[in-house]
């Protein structure tokens, strides 16, 4: 129903609840909609949410992220975002808009970036369709698969490489801008998704990163 609202769950990391805050507030900031945003925040989901960090587990979420069609009941469309290494600088409503139920899950189809990055300080290897699950529409009636025993479950690989969908043609593609990679692609205006793979801005001192301006002057909101 048109005047529902949208449904966002944000990425929460434990380390840094500030970057959390002012990425609520850039979504907060341009939307036309009402948002319902819900942090996936481990405490919050203890009572079910059960695995064991592993070592190939980069944040807090990087499981609990594919729970969100179980916490709506498979039922509409919900948004999953990292969040706290991004920032919305568009109105929310118009990726809402783009769902299509033709899709399972909609996301941007980054290219397949090679070799190793920093995330964090850390090293990782990159990995097929790398960061396409870090902005995730869900089609949440056609994505049954992720029951919450599967989540506490299943590979790393095979819940971010999508192996829980019937084919890869389930997967809908959005426009780039709506998950521009900081350092990876080429800096445009016209983005309407930052995000922030290899660090993120710092309250501290200046560190250079591109739209790293826009990111303080939510703090002074």
């Amino acid at each position: 129903m048109k005047n529902l609202p949208i449904r966002l769950f944000v990425g929460y990391f434990e380390w840094s609840p500030i970057h959390y805050h002012a990425f609520v507030q850039s979504v907060l900031q341009h939307a036309t909609h009402p948002v319902a945003i819900t942090p996936l925040k481990l405490n919050h989901l203890k009572g079910f949410f059960t695995r064991e960090r592993t070592p190939d587990q980069l944040t807090d979420f990087s499981y609990s992220r594919f729970l969100v069609p179980y916490l709506c009941n498979y039922e509409g469309w919900a948004i999953f975002m990292d969040g706290a290494d991004m920032m919305l600088r568009e109105d929310i409503s118009k990726l809402w808009a783009l769902r299509d139920e033709a899709y399972d899950v909609m996301l941007v189809k980054h290219a397949d970036i090679q070799g190793e990055h920093q995330f964090q300080g850390k090293t990782i290897s990159s990995y097929k369709m790398f960061n396409w699950s870090s902005l995730m529409l869900f089609n949440n009636a056609k994505c049954t698969k992720l029951t919450l025993d599967y989540v506490n479950n299943a590979d790393y690989h095979e819940l971010h490489q999508f192996k829980w969908l019937a084919h890869v043609d389930r997967i809908g593609d959005l426009p780039a801008t709506w998950n521009h990679l900081v350092g990876y692609h080429p800096p445009r205006e016209d983005v309407a998704l930052v995000h922030w793979t290899q660090g993120v801005p710092s309250m501290k001192a200046p560190s250079g990163l591109a739209f790293e301006e826009e990111w303080r002057t939510l703090l002074l909101l």
